[in-house]
């Protein structure tokens, strides 16, 4: 490896190229925008001790990014891995002219499934959001379950959002319906709202609880009944997820390959097929790790749909910044953009995209997404 570099470019993505002495280049993405300064901090002090290290020992170079520190983990550290391990298979897959997938086992399907966000972080008008997406193909959609929530929420707010789950289900008695928790919801209305969802045939319900609460997930199993539970966005590692896998108390899980690096979420889909588990890998994020996860569901079967991030709200409303679009700074979007709620596999080498070095390094600037600051109507801080 020659330099390892990282990019700031709107609405949030933070993206990392690393380059060979013979003139190659691959691209990966870091995630955790809201704290970009420390995850680019990072991808520098992990990246000074691998210039002159052989790009294409990438499971070495994995192995020392995570055991060479005395500390070790967490987000910050693991995203900043993470962009580098990816940015190491798509050098390696270029140079082979492959697609990653096709080191990783080779492809087990032709399409798959994805879905698209409505509503926004303080959901509202869900169904004409839906109508939206359903027209633009989608056979499947997500929302937000609800903003911030108390440990006794007023009955008003569950009836609300219980009202636009009906709503879309009658409306669209075949469309995939899923409801994010977000970990907003504590224990005690979680309990209340899965037992008022059941009837609605959801997808899934994902986070009814935070990565540090999962001592209550055999507790909401139980309230669940037939609602899916699925989990995992935070979670970084197989051994974090051998934990909830073991203890079958979810049905989905869901994976981020710009924490877990590409390959570690390969491992972690195949181990959660032996648990009879499904993979939805979570990825609201942009390009480059759409492209790394999507080169991880080609070739995993239990991998059911994938997350995008085309038109969700996250991608406006921060001032200064233009609202931008999943492939902005990719000269063949084109290759990854869905169709008919489905993405194409592809067989371009390395990811499956070219990033326009130009405008990343044009777009490149030090801009901050500022913390959302929720909090109760008594003044006390809420989950986000």
């Amino acid at each position: 490896m020659r330099t390892i570099e990282t990019f700031q470019v709107p609405p949030r993505w933070i993206l990392v190229r690393v380059s060979t002495d013979d003139g190659r280049a691959g691209w990966g993405e870091c995630i955790i925008p809201k704290r970009a300064r420390a995850v680019r901090a990072a991808v520098a002090d992990i990246g000074d001790n691998l210039i002159g290290a052989d790009a294409r020992r990438i499971e070495d170079i994995w192995q020392r990014m995570h055991r060479d520190g005395f500390f070790r983990g967490g987000p910050v550290l693991m995203t900043a891995a993470a962009g580098i391990e990816q940015a190491l298979w798509d050098l390696k897959a270029r140079a082979a002219d492959l697609p990653v997938y096709d080191f990783l086992g080779g492809a087990v399907r032709e399409r798959v499934r994805t879905y698209a966000w409505i509503a926004g972080d303080q959901p509202d008008d869900a169904l004409q959001h839906a109508r939206q997406r359903v027209d633009q193909g989608f056979t499947a959609v997500k929302m937000n379950a609800t903003a911030a929530s108390d440990h006794l929420d007023r009955f008003a707010t569950i009836d609300h959002l219980v009202g636009q789950v009906a709503a879309i289900r009658e409306e669209f008695p075949d469309l995939g319906i899923a409801l994010d928790f977000h970990g907003r919801v504590h224990r005690s209305v979680a309990k209340i709202l899965l037992r008022e969802l059941e009837p609605y045939r959801l997808m899934w319900v994902e986070e009814p609880t935070i990565a540090e609460n999962e001592d209550v997930l055999p507790h909401l199993r139980d309230a669940a009944g037939a609602v899916p539970i699925a989990t995992g966005e935070r979670l970084m590692s197989r051994w974090q997820f051998t934990r909830i896998l073991q203890e079958g108390t979810v049905d989905i899980i869901q994976p981020d390959v710009s924490l877990t690096g590409l390959f570690e979420l390969e491992k972690i889909a195949r181990m959660a097929e032996a648990y009879d588990v499904a993979v939805a890998p979570h990825c609201p994020n942009g390009p480059v790790s759409l492209a790394a996860s999507l080169q991880v569901a080609y070739c995993c079967p239990n991998v059911v749909i994938q997350e995008q991030s085309g038109g969700i709200h996250y991608h406006q409303g921060y001032d200064g910044l233009p609202s931008g679009e999943l492939f902005d700074y990719v000269t063949s979007g084109e290759l990854i953009e869905s169709r008919g709620g489905f993405f194409a596999r592809r067989a371009e080498p390395g990811l499956g995209i070219t990033v326009d070095d130009t405008a990343v390094r044009s777009a490149d600037s030090s801009w901050r997404l500022p913390d959302p600051n929720w909090r109760h109507e008594d003044g006390r801080y809420a989950e986000w």
